[in-house]
């Protein structure tokens, strides 16, 4: 993530499937930055990844060490071809071959390269330096991967800001901006053509600084809020997440490639920052992570792309110590640089620890129980998580509507309490899915009653 991406985000921004948490997940990945001088040895980094449910990793580089580390793993990896490599492969042939042969054969096909990523935002606005060398420089690499190694499949992509839309909000209005149609359109075109995806680098924490009330805040966390209605499509959005991705496929459609892959590069959350760095606490990164990856396993969806995940890479594995610019930079890292977990993100397997210099395990997601409301929460609030959690997929809330086995008593404080439980019990059992700011409470106490029947453990 870029500093100057920073600022134009911040612009731009004014049936239900649980999976093992044993077996790793597809749709999960990771970037592994580099701007830093404490990182853990390339092989420490492996087993890490391989102690969590993990599957894909980013770099934006060729680092042979770590691709050398990565043989054997399964992980699939994406690498990168710098900026200033764009202007000789887009000009010589010969150098897309001599990049391929030096940074992709020699770790073929142990090592599972999957994407090779031209650039990191090359098309932003107000810099069309690189811009219409990418697409000759992508066609070249391409050329060069089909024609040395045809049976690897790797495909070929570029990754982009949130800036390359000129409109976001609502979803439905995402288009791309005018003033970088001409490469855009090429570059959509040559992934229509070879099937590769669309990358793009969604941040609601950017879209959180630009509107820091805490509506947005519950918005960009996944948590309980009122939603937002998109009069366009008509459909309702219950996190920032969503709404950026379905931005960018209204753009997309708009364009005529309605049918093109999204790929999220790069999400992710700080969790410190500078004093006027609204929302960067470690609560709030815990929040944003786990409760994205809760979701992605939910296989919920968006509402314009439901019922399936997207591929999505949280930044950041590890902190970059070297980066300029502000402190939040410095600070997306999921591990710390002995191995330990800055916070659970829910990312552990099942039945192992993520390594650390003490070897204190990691906390496991609850495995049983029930979520209820705390005794102090208002109807007000009830109300809230009520609504929030019978518009999330997968959750049932036909009991709790008029005839329903769980109708009566027909009070917000019964109803909600159905409802959250309902969520909390779809999205994994984890101790932060039984939040719901701070108005909710994990009870060893079956409330069932009657023929109300509660879902969770011992029902």
């Amino acid at each position: 993530m870029s500093y100057r991406s920073r600022f134009f985000l911040l612009v731009i921004s004014s049936l239900f499937l649980i999976l093992p948490f044993g077996e790793s997940q597809s749709f999960v990945g990771v970037n592994y930055g580099e701007v830093a001088d404490n990182l853990p040895p390339p092989e420490a980094t492996a087993r890490l990844l391989k102690s969590t449910t993990i599957s894909k990793i980013r770099l934006y580089g060729t680092d042979p060490p770590i691709l050398r580390a990565l043989a054997g793993t399964n992980i699939s990896v994406i690498i990168g071809a710098a900026d200033g490599d764009i202007p000789s492969l887009a000009s010589d042939p010969s150098a897309a071959r001599r990049w391929v042969s030096v940074n992709v054969l020699p770790f073929l096909p142990a090592t599972a390269i999957s994407i090779v990523s031209v650039g990191n935002e090359v098309l932003a606005p107000g810099d069309a330096s690189l811009g219409p060398q990418l697409l000759p420089a992508m066609r070249n690499l391409h050329s060069a991967l089909s024609e040395a190694a045809p049976s690897a499949g790797i495909k070929v992509s570029t990754v982009h800001s949130m800036a390359v839309l000129a409109s976001s909000e609502p979803p439905s209005a995402g288009a791309f901006r005018a003033d970088l149609t001409s490469n855009l359109a090429g570059v959509l075109g040559f992934l229509r053509e070879t099937g590769a995806p669309f990358m793009i680098n969604p941040y609601p924490y950017f879209a959180y600084q630009s509107d820091p009330r805490p509506e947005t805040l519950a918005f960009c966390l996944f948590r309980p809020n009122p939603g937002r209605f998109d009069s366009g499509s008509k459909l309702t959005y219950t996190n920032m997440f969503d709404a950026q991705l379905d931005a960018v496929k209204s753009a997309l459609t708009a364009a005529g490639f309605s049918e093109a892959e999204v790929v999220v590069a790069e999400t992710g959350w700080p969790y410190r920052g500078d004093q006027d760095e609204a929302g960067a606490t470690v609560d709030n990164a815990k929040a944003f992570n786990a409760n994205l990856v809760a979701h992605l396993r939910s296989m919920a969806g968006t509402p314009l792309m439901p019922g399936r995940s997207v591929d999505t890479y949280i930044f950041a594995l590890y902190d970059e110590d070297l980066k300029p610019g502000p402190a939040s930079e410095r600070s997306f890292g999921l591990f710390r640089a002995d191995l330990s977990p800055v916070y659970d993100a829910g990312l552990a397997k099942t039945g192992t620890t993520q390594g650390n210099s003490t070897g204190t395990p990691a906390r496991k997601p609850a495995a049983a129980g029930w979520c209820v409301p705390k005794a102090e929460a208002t109807d007000e609030d009830l109300q809230a998580n009520l609504d929030y959690a019978c518009a999330q997929q997968g959750v049932d809330c036909r009991p709790i509507q008029d005839g329903g086995a769980c109708y009566l008593p027909n009070t917000v404080r019964s109803h909600a309490a159905y409802a959250m439980n309902q969520l909390y019990q779809n999205t994994g059992r984890h101790g932060w899915d039984c939040d719901f700011q701070k108005t909710a409470v994990l009870t060893r106490d079956n409330p069932s009653y009657a023929t109300c029947v509660y879902s969770g453990a011992g029902s």
